[in-house]
């Protein structure tokens, strides 16, 4: 068992913070994109984190008190401290953004989202099966798609 375990519902609080902040990432590329059909790209998927917010939002909401609960006496939030600290950190926040290219900005951007599975995957381990572990493979499996779309686009771009 962890040091500090974490619920389902801490995991989905981090998703949804991680996807503010691919909002951001996007909207800021927009700014310095010069061409209508980028920015139009870029603006796309912005909206597109704005609605897997939402859809995290949801999962969330179905959560199981059980998958809701405290796992520690935490009276100063320290634990979801940490987790904001890790969206903001490791994933799409205040990064350097390439613009000299859509496919530069595409790359950062699948790199971005390969990061958030790889904290989602470590974080996963700090989740015991009680308090909704399985839940975090539907996480996982949104970003996966994620970098799926960020490929075909990038992939559109080098023909």
């Amino acid at each position: 068992m962890a040091a500090f375990d974490f619920s389902a519902d801490d995991i989905f609080k981090l998703a949804e913070e991680i996807e503010v902040n691919g909002e951001q990432f996007y909207r800021r590329a927009a700014k310095e994109v010069p061409d209508q059909a980028g920015k139009d790209m870029l603006l796309g998927l912005a909206e597109m984190e704005k609605e897997h917010k939402k859809s995290f939002e949801q999962m969330r909401l179905e959560l199981k008190d059980k998958e809701k609960a405290d796992t520690a006496f935490d009276p100063e939030g320290e634990a979801e401290n940490y987790l904001k600290a890790l969206a903001d950190i490791r994933v799409f926040f205040e990064k350097p953004i390439d613009t000299s290219s859509m496919k530069n900005i595409l790359k950062d951007a699948i790199q971005a989202e390969k990061d958030s599975i790889v904290l989602y995957l470590g974080m996963k381990e700090l989740v015991p099966e009680k308090f909704g572990k399985n839940r975090i493979d539907k996480i996982i499996k949104e970003e996966m798609g994620h970098i799926r779309q960020l490929s075909r686009e990038l992939k559109k771009l080098k023909k």
